[in-house]
């Protein structure tokens, strides 16, 4: 069995392969469709397995490089999991609503970031015990409102070269905006979106858990393998000879 085939198979596993019923097909989406089983687009793995494929090497590409990358998905049933996979890699994300002008007027936007930043640091060190009872909870709940919506931007201090998003019609303010900004984009797209907006679309299932974690999973090991290979190696740079690492 090939590689290619054993990822087929996972694909259909996880449900990747169903699609919307065809009353809400997009029409530029027809092109991923393999078949149509009572009433439902079937979506052609061959095609999937491929596309996800590039995405990964781009993923890849966009670690070796070090390029920003920003993960969006606000759907409930995957961001809990994948918020996850983007703190283990260290990747920007956005697991709640989009904050409207990230990617279009970032400078306010970094203003919120630098709030949140300065907030949760007063707390660590215990700068808030000189205020009475009401302002301390008042600060508990500005602090909690920027995390809420700004938490997975924390470390985020420029536009991101390159943007993940799970759903883009759920997402589509983040598609404009990126679109705007001229942004590369990486998308699974079901069959009721538009994949010719997305630079790198998969087309798959977006509204299983199982898919899009799985799918999601696969791109953002690419990104963190090839970042965890590329920070070994800068830190072998910056030791003596006799103290680098090999890597195998």
């Amino acid at each position: 069995m090939t590689d290619n085939t054993k990822a087929i198979e996972k694909l259909f596993e996880v449900k990747a392969h169903l699609g919307h019923k065809t009353n809400r097909v997009h029409p530029k989406a027809k092109k991923y469709i393999y078949t149509v089983e009572n009433g439902v687009s079937i979506i052609d793995l061959t095609q999937t397995e491929e596309l996800l494929r590039k995405a990964k090497e781009y993923m890849g590409k966009l670690a070796g490089e070090n390029k920003v990358v920003l993960v969006v998905v606000t759907k409930k049933i995957a961001s809990q999991q994948i918020q996850v996979l983007c703190q283990q890699y260290s990747l920007h994300f956005v697991s709640t609503k989009w904050p409207a002008g990230l990617l279009t007027n970032f400078e306010t936007i970094k203003k919120n970031i630098k709030k949140l930043n300065q907030l949760k640091k007063e707390r660590s060190e215990d700068a808030w015990q000189k205020f009475v009872k009401h302002d301390r909870v008042k600060l508990e709940k500005e602090l909690a409102k920027l995390e809420k919506a700004y938490g997975g931007l924390a470390q985020m201090t420029k536009l991101p070269e390159a943007v993940l998003i799970v759903d883009i019609k759920k997402e589509k303010n983040a598609v404009i905006e990126a679109l705007k900004n001229n942004i590369p984009m990486v998308a699974i797209t079901d069959t009721n979106v538009d994949p010719d907006k997305i630079d790198f679309p998969i087309p798959a299932n977006d509204d299983s858990l199982s898919s899009v974690e799985y799918i999601v999973k696969e791109l953002l090991e690419a990104y963190g393998n090839v970042k965890g290979k590329s920070e070994i190696k800068k830190t072998e740079g910056d030791l003596p000879a006799d103290k680098a690492v090999k890597v195998n």
